[in-house]
């Protein structure tokens, strides 16, 4: 478990940009180190975000995109080419204007795919995927993730993890399918805790004052069966990416002044 760091940015414009410049470092840094690097996505409005302001950096041509892989952190179980699935919003925000390798765009099953409408086996699909891509220096079921990104919501929730719900008890498997979520669309599916942690880091990204009690909440000591960001952590480094309004409810001493 890596101690969460934090870097407030004045807006979050600026905290999209810094996080995408960010995001492109180390993607180069891993590619160069081991050939390819793995990188989880999060959809919702800083998620998609910073995709953009990746789109828009010049400094994007430095990662070779074909040795890439992309993964989601969680999906909203809709029919393939819905306006609200997070593949749907990657792939305008970014995905469409660069040259990936088809075979390492791992997106989440639709609920038109090949799972029917069923979630749970679309689930158990994922985990089947995340497996078959980890190998022996992984030491487990899913890959060492590069970075693992995460939007926190309003309530805590990270991916489709949610207050008390049973996915952010999961304990044992990777991927679960989510139903009842209080936010729409009800039906999901999602990385769980043990899938997340497994990253060699793990970003989390709040900006704008409706995500200020959330950061409060998960980085005061709460647990995450209450707050489920406050669960997420990488196995080198977690890092919370805030703009000042979302940083508004912390104390100074949690982050240098030189980070705002």
């Amino acid at each position: 478990m890596s101690a969460p760091q934090l870097v407030v940015h004045r807006d979050k414009e600026l905290m999209a940009q810094a996080a995408a410049a960010r995001l492109i470092t180390k993607i180069v840094d891993a590619q160069a180190a081991r050939g390819s690097a793995s990188v989880v996505l999060t959809g919702g409005r800083n998620g998609n975000g910073l995709l953009a302001a990746l789109a828009e950096s010049p400094a994007r041509d430095a990662i070779d995109w074909s040795r890439l892989d992309l993964w989601w952190g969680d999906e909203r179980f809709l029919p393939e080419g819905d306006p609200e699935r997070n593949v749907t919003q990657a792939r305008e925000a970014l995905l469409d204007k660069v040259e990936l390798d088809p075979s390492r765009v791992h997106a989440m099953p639709a609920s038109d795919g090949p799972y029917g409408g069923d979630a749970d086996a679309a689930a158990a699909g994922y985990a089947a995927e995340l497996a078959a891509a980890a190998g022996p220096e992984d030491h487990g079921p899913v890959p060492t993730f590069d970075v693992l990104m995460l939007g926190v919501g309003p309530d805590t929730h990270v991916a489709s993890l949610f207050p008390e719900l049973p996915a952010v008890r999961e304990t044992e498997r990777t991927v679960v399918g989510v139903h009842g979520a209080p936010k729409p669309p009800p039906t999901r599916v999602t990385l769980t805790l043990p899938a997340i942690r497994a990253a060699r880091e793990v970003w989390l990204l709040a900006a704008g004052e409706d995500k200020a009690e959330a950061a409060e909440i998960s980085l005061s000591g709460a647990g995450e069966i209450q707050a489920p960001a406050a669960g997420a952590y990488g196995r080198s480094r977690t890092l919370w990416l805030l703009d000042a309004a979302a940083a508004s409810g912390l104390p100074r001493a949690l982050y240098p002044p030189a980070s705002a």
